[in-house]
C-alpha cells in the first residue's frame, strides 16, 4: 500500500482534476462567444431602423441553438465525462406541425437563453479564468524565462532578482487560486447547462413518475409469476403427494382386514387428515392463482368461484381479448373477496358480477341484494380496505357504494391499455 505524505496532500489535491477542468472551460470559449455576432447584428439592424433585416439574427439563433447544444453536450461528455440530460422532445415528425411544436417548446427557448445570455456571462468569466492561469504560469515561471533577455539587461538592471521573487510568489499564489476559482466557475456552468439544457423540473418530475410506475409494475409482475410458480410447484409436488397418500391410506383400510381396531382406527385419522390437508391446500392453491385462470381466463375462473358459494351468483363476463395476467389475476381477486364479504357480512340472496372492457378499462362491478352499510374507512373486517389498495397497486380505481338497507354496488376499473 502506497503512502502519501503530507507535502503530496497539499501540494497536490488543489491541482487534482485541474487540467481537464480548465480544458472544459477554455473550449467552451468559442461555444459561448458563437450568438454574440448574431446578437450584435440585431442591436445593429434595431439602431440602424431596417425592421427587414431583424428577424434573421434571431432566426439564424434559433437554427444555430440545436447545434451549439450538441457542441455543448459533447464538451460536458468528452472532456469530464459527465452527460447532461436531453429534454423531452416535444413530438416525432417533420411536417409543420411538429416544427411549431419544437419553435413554442420551452426547451427550445431555454436552450436560446442559455446561448444567447448566460454564455457571453460565462465567456467573460473564462476569459478571466484563462487570464489568471496565464498570469500565475508566466509570473511562477520567470526565472526560466527571464535567461532569454539580452545579458546586458541583467548587468544594467540588477534589481530584477528581487523583482523576480516577488512576482514569482505572487505567479505561485495564483498557481494555487487558480483550480478553485476554475472548479467554481465550472461548477457554475455545470449548473445553468443542466437546469436551461436539460429537462425541466417538471419533466424531471414526470420521468421520475414514469420511471416508478415502470418500476412498480414490474415489481408486480415478478410477484404474479411467482404466485403463479408457488401454486405449480404446489399443484405438481405437494398436492400429489397427499393425494397419493390419501390413496394408499384408502386401500390401506379397505385391503387390510385383519388389523386391529386400534390400528384401524389410526389408519382412518391418517386418511381423514390426509383429505383435510388436500382440501387446505386446495383452497390455499387457489388463493394463490388458480390454473383455470391462467388457462381459460377471467369468464371460467369466476364462474367456478360463482359455483362454489350457497347462494346463486350471475356473472357476465365480456371481454374480446383478454388483459394482461397482472390485470387478470387483480380483477380475479376483487371480486372473489368481494363475493366472500357478500356471503360473510351482507345477507344478501343473490349477487351479480359484471366485467367487460370499455376502450382501454376494464370494467369489474359486483352487486347485491343484500343489507348494505359497507364502509371502507371502517376497521370492520370485510377486507375492502385491502381490496381497494390492490386496485391501486395497479393505477386503478375503487368504489363502494352501499347504503343502509342495500344494495351494495362495488366498482372497480383497471387500466388494460395494450
Amino acid at each position: 500500500m502506497q503512502l502519501t505524505t503530507w507535502p503530496q496532500l497539499v501540494l497536490g489535491r488543489p491541482f487534482r482534476g485541474a487540467g481537464h477542468r480548465t480544458a472544459l472551460v477554455a473550449a467552451g470559449l468559442p461555444l459561448h462567444l458563437a450568438v454574440v455576432p448574431l446578437w450584435l447584428w440585431l442591436l445593429g439592424t434595431m439602431a440602424a431602423l431596417v425592421p427587414a433585416l431583424t428577424p434573421l439574427p434571431v432566426l439564424l439563433t434559433l437554427v444555430v441553438t440545436p447545434l451549439l447544444t450538441a457542441g455543448q453536450r459533447r464538451r460536458y461528455r468528452a472532456l469530464v465525462g459527465k452527460d447532461l440530460p436531453r429534454p423531452a422532445v416535444p413530438g416525432p415528425g417533420r411536417n409543420w406541425k411538429s416544427a411549431v411544436r419544437r419553435l413554442t417548446g420551452r426547451a427550445l427557448w431555454r436552450q436560446v437563453c442559455y446561448h444567447a445570455v448566460a454564455g457571453p456571462l460565462f465567456a467573460v468569466l473564462d476569459l478571466a479564468v484563462l487570464a489568471v492561469w496565464a498570469a500565475a504560469l508566466v509570473a511562477a515561471s520567470i526565472y526560466v524565462w527571464i535567461w532569454t533577455l539580452p545579458p546586458q539587461w541583467r548587468v544594467t538592471d540588477l534589481g530584477y532578482t528581487t523583482q523576480a521573487a516577488y512576482i514569482t510568489a505572487g505567479g505561485l499564489a495564483l498557481l494555487f487560486l487558480g483550480p478553485r476559482l476554475t472548479g467554481a466557475l465550472v461548477r457554475l456552468e455545470t449548473r445553468a447547462a443542466e437546469v436551461l439544457l436539460g429537462p425541466s423540473r417538471t419533466e424531471k418530475l414526470a420521468r421520475r413518475v414514469a420511471d416508478l410506475a415502470e418500476s412498480r409494475a414490474g415489481v408486480l409482475d415478478a410477484a404474479d409469476a411467482e404466485r403463479r410458480r408457488i401454486e405449480r410447484d404446489l399443484h405438481d409436488g405437494a398436492q400429489q403427494r397427499l393425494v397419493s397418500l390419501a390413496v394408499n391410506l384408502g386401500l390401506a383400510r379397505a385391503t387390510l382386514g385383519d388389523l386391529p381396531a386400534d390400528a384401524r382406527q389410526v389408519i382412518d385419522e391418517a386418511h381423514r387428515e390426509a383429505k383435510e390437508a388436500i382440501a387446505e391446500l386446495n383452497n390455499l392453491v387457489r388463493g394463490l392463482h388458480p390454473a383455470v385462470l391462467e388457462d381459460r381466463g377471467l369468464d371460467a375462473a369466476l364462474s367456478g368461484v360463482a359455483a362454489r358459494l350457497p347462494i346463486p351468483v350471475r356473472v357476465a363476463v365480456d371481454l374480446p381479448q383478454r388483459p394482461s395476467p397482472t390485470i387478470e389475476a387483480v380483477a380475479y381477486f376483487v371480486v372473489s373477496e368481494a363475493l366472500t364479504n357478500v356471503v360473510k357480512h351482507s345477507q344478501a340472496t343473490r349477487a351479480d358480477v359484471t366485467v367487460e372492457r370499455i376502450g382501454e378499462t376494464l370494467l369489474v362491478v359486483v352487486a347485491d341484494d343484500g343489507a348494505g352499510g359497507a364502509d371502507l374507512a371502517a376497521a370492520d373486517g370485510t377486507g375492502l380496505a385491502g381490496l381497494s389498495k390492490r386496485v391501486a397497486s395497479v393505477d386503478g380505481t375503487f368504489s363502494c357504494r352501499s347504503p343502509a338497507g342495500g344494495p351494495t354496488v362495488i366498482t372497480v376499473e383497471l387500466p388494460c391499455a395494450p
